[in-house]
């Protein structure tokens, strides 16, 4: 056999060595350049006006998402990672700057646009579930499609495959209010995954849960984000979830940096900055 390369190619998606993985992101933001960039804001602000002051929650922000990169964005509570979160998904519109998806620039959609650039692109993963309390779980991840117009028998056969998926199909059609804290939050999984999306965006999807359920939300998330080839922006405060990332990024007095090296072998208990 020929001398391999520090990388290899796993399906279409490339597994780097660490110490490669970390150079290709430093000489990245060095040089200013992403090599399969999907997600890009340029001089992306954040401005809110309460009683006659403004409140800038960062400014002139520029982020490069690479496609099929999993991404976490860290600091301390209050540094505006929601809010741009907020402002990738679709959620909210920036002050100044601009967001793009591939070609497609998002911030300049209307609002009935936007929302159909969410239903079809984009899966949300909240710290908290969301899901309506009167209707099963199998119902509830249907949502997404039956807002799209789906058929409700296609809808569902679609659905619970993707309950299936996360291991919950035989709780398919148990209100969510009869299903545990990480059962629901497998449910919202299913639910953002089920119309297909390119981009997962979660903000804290383990905040509300013990370590343990945590550590087997996020594994699922890993798993997913590869069998599904999503780009994924996870906000999290969990240092050890986030260095299992491709990159992490942190938010602070209003940029973003990067972290630091990133370790494979999570620690056996969560960090928080």
């Amino acid at each position: 056999m020929p001398p391999q390369p520090d990388f290899f190619l796993k399906g279409r998606k490339p597994v780097w060595h660490p110490a490669l993985r970390l150079l290709r992101a430093h000489l990245r933001y060095r040089n200013g350049w992403m090599a399969d960039s999907y997600i890009r804001a340029r001089d992306l602000s954040k401005v809110y006006t309460s009683g006659g002051s403004d409140l800038v929650v960062f400014s002139e922000l520029n982020l490069d998402v690479e496609r099929g990169e999993m991404l976490a964005l860290v600091g301390e509570s209050g540094a505006g990672k929601s809010t741009l979160l907020y402002l990738l998904g679709g959620l909210d519109r920036p002050s100044n700057g601009t967001i793009y998806y591939g070609s497609t620039e998002i911030s300049r959609l209307a609002d009935s646009e936007q929302a159909d650039f969410r239903n079809r692109e984009i899966g949300f993963v909240w710290q908290s579930h969301y899901l309506l309390p009167e209707f099963t779980a199998l119902e509830n991840s249907m949502m997404p499609l039956l807002i799209r117009g789906w058929p409700h028998a296609r809808a569902a056969a679609e659905s619970l495959a993707r309950l299936d998926e996360v291991g919950l199909s035989a709780r398919a059609s148990h209100r969510a209010g009869e299903l545990s804290g990480g059962e629901q939050q497998r449910v919202a999984l299913a639910r953002a995954l089920v119309g297909a999306p390119s981009v997962l965006l979660a903000d804290e999807p383990s905040g509300n849960l013990d370590f343990r359920t945590g550590e087997m939300i996020f594994k699922l998330l890993e798993g997913l984000h590869r069998s599904h080839r999503l780009t994924s922006v996870l906000v999290t405060h969990n240092l050890s979830f986030a260095r299992r990332c491709d990159r992490v990024l942190s938010l602070e007095t209003g940029g973003l940096a990067p972290l630091g090296p990133i370790n494979s072998h999570p620690a056996s208990e969560p960090e928080y900055p």
